[in-house]
């Protein structure tokens, strides 16, 4: 979370101080040598492809100004064309801009939710652990394998083995984990439940994989690390991570995406193991300390969300004393939690930090059972009757997705273009329009007064010849046109400079027969 800070607190620096400040950060670096490489010219077909694309970029320009933009037809046209048209246009366009008003306020309303915090979604992801024997004495015995001497064979050329399976899967809503506890106390076969559970059919576009909501799994084994010849001391999983040096990092892979996890090792006796599950979460939460879990009511929760809660809490107590909200006067649980008077809420993110602290890892606690009782199933258990928990796991928002998809939709592009391309095609008619009417209203004046418009129409066109060629006011049958002498038009120093611009521009045989 960003931190602002008061403008009380900010000193002035001089140029000195900073010319200081960057002298001291390290050496100067030295002027570039004379000698050092100089970039290549431009060859001709480079200079020759810029001059190119700065020719198409000026005549884009050039054809972008010229585009019409104006999409309104004047009132005068209302009494002009047939029917109703011009009326339905305007409201039409009336219409068309509400809507645009509206499109734009709920962008911003979109946007500014996927900024806003939503109550955190929880969901129960069920884990079932089980696991399986194969080559165990008992078993040796059942087929027959005793050897020469009637002995097991204990030693490192044992087959006594065992597989774990770790397995979970999210259920639906929350509320299945009571319903199904209902279901097994009424009919009392719980490992038929938990595996019609566990065979229901899943999307994988709807329900998130085991993977997903865990970065690294860990087993434990709670045996001597001296007695483990082939590493009992545990066993680690880590999800990869996307990234230059992960080339070949593929989000849907069973690396990096799986419901199971299985392992296999020698054993022919129980041990007990403990399943660390590290939380992979987006926004990373924390064991708050007893003095802020007090104060927020929870014993977990993000930076963010801390900061928050303060922010609540001072709010709801009245503990802002100034209009910028930013002095806060402490009660007894913040004095307590802060160990001052009063601070400043900028600073709050600073002051929590120690009083997070990471998340333990979830503990799974399992026996690997290799007897016989468990592994055939007794007393009505079934065979490998697995060990089940329920885990809290945090869900995403769907209305944040929903949002997200409304904001970044490509799909309305076409639908924009056509618009763009029917707003062109409208300005266009809008400007033939005009034009026709400019017509329109310069053949009905001719009809009314022929000989006036024309003479009105031949001085207005003079006028406009005249601002064209810079000559406006010129009037050839004045005074000062025929008055002579040094205070004359004609002895003025712009005539005399006129005059010989004029036998310059017409070479110097026109320039000699003047002087002459």
């Amino acid at each position: 979370m960003a931190t602002s800070f008061n403008a009380s607190h900010k000193r002035k620096i001089s140029f000195a101080d900073l010319e200081r400040t960057y002298r001291a950060a390290g050496p100067v670096a030295p002027p570039p040598s004379s000698h050092s490489q100089q970039p290549p010219p431009p060859t001709p077909q480079q200079i020759q492809a810029q001059r190119l694309e700065e020719l198409r970029r000026q005549d884009l320009a050039r054809r972008q100004s010229k585009k019409p933009t104006d999409r309104d037809i004047p009132e005068e046209l209302a009494s002009v064309i047939v029917g109703d048209g011009v009326q339905r246009y305007q409201q039409l366009r009336d219409v068309e801009r509400k809507l645009d008003a509206v499109m734009v306020r709920k962008r911003l309303d979109i946007s500014d939710n996927l900024q806003r915090r939503y109550t955190r979604r929880e969901g129960v992801m069920r884990v079932w652990i089980s696991n399986t024997a194969d080559g165990q004495p008992w078993q040796v015995v059942d087929e027959g394998g005793m050897g020469d001497l009637g002995s097991f064979d204990f030693g490192e050329e044992s087959r006594a083995t065992f597989r774990v399976k770790i397995e979970g899967r999210l259920l639906d809503e929350p509320s299945e984990q009571e319903d199904e506890k209902e279901k097994e106390k009424e009919t009392e076969k719980d490992g038929e439940a938990d595996e019609k559970e566990r065979t229901t059919p899943q999307k994988a576009a709807q329900r998130p994989r085991f993977s997903n909501f865990f970065k690294a799994i860990t087993i434990d084994f709670s045996r001597n690390p001296a007695l483990q010849p082939d590493g009992y001391s545990g066993i680690e999983w880590r999800k990869p991570q996307p990234g230059p040096q992960n080339a070949t990092f593929d989000p849907n892979s069973s690396e990096v995406s799986f419901d199971t996890l299985e392992f296999e090792r020698k054993s022919d006796e129980n041990i007990n193991v403990t399943i660390n599950l590290v939380r992979d979460e987006k926004m990373e939460r924390y064991r708050l300390s007893p003095q802020l879990a007090e104060i927020l009511d929870t014993e977990e929760e993000d930076r963010a969300g801390a900061v928050q809660g303060i922010w609540e809490y001072c709010r709801a107590m009245g503990l802002q004393e100034d209009e910028e909200k930013r002095n806060v006067v402490c009660d007894e649980p913040l004095r307590k939690l802060f160990n001052r008077d009063s601070f400043q809420f900028p600073y709050v993110p600073e002051y929590l930090m120690q009083h997070l602290h990471p998340l333990p890892p979830i503990k799974l606690a399992y026996t690997i059972r290799v007897d016989k009782s468990y592994i055939q199933g007794s007393d009505g258990a079934p065979p490998c009757a697995p060990t089940v928990y329920d885990i809290r796991v945090p869900l995403p928002n769907t209305l944040t997705q929903q949002l997200t998809r409304f904001h970044t939709s490509k799909s309305h592009l076409s639908t924009l273009q056509t618009i763009v391309k029917v707003d062109d095609d409208l300005a266009l008619l809008v400007q033939k329009l005009h034009q026709t009417n400019g017509k329109r209203k310069f053949y009905e004046n001719l009809a009314k007064d022929p000989a006036g418009f024309v003479k009105r129409w031949v001085g207005s066109q003079q006028r406009d010849l005249e601002v064209i060629l810079a000559e406006e006011g010129r009037v050839e049958d004045g005074e000062e046109w025929r008055r002579g002498g040094e205070e004359g038009l004609w002895g003025s120093r712009l005539a005399r400079e006129s005059a010989g611009l004029f036998l310059a521009r017409n070479g110097g045989s026109t320039a000699g027969a003047a002087a002459r």
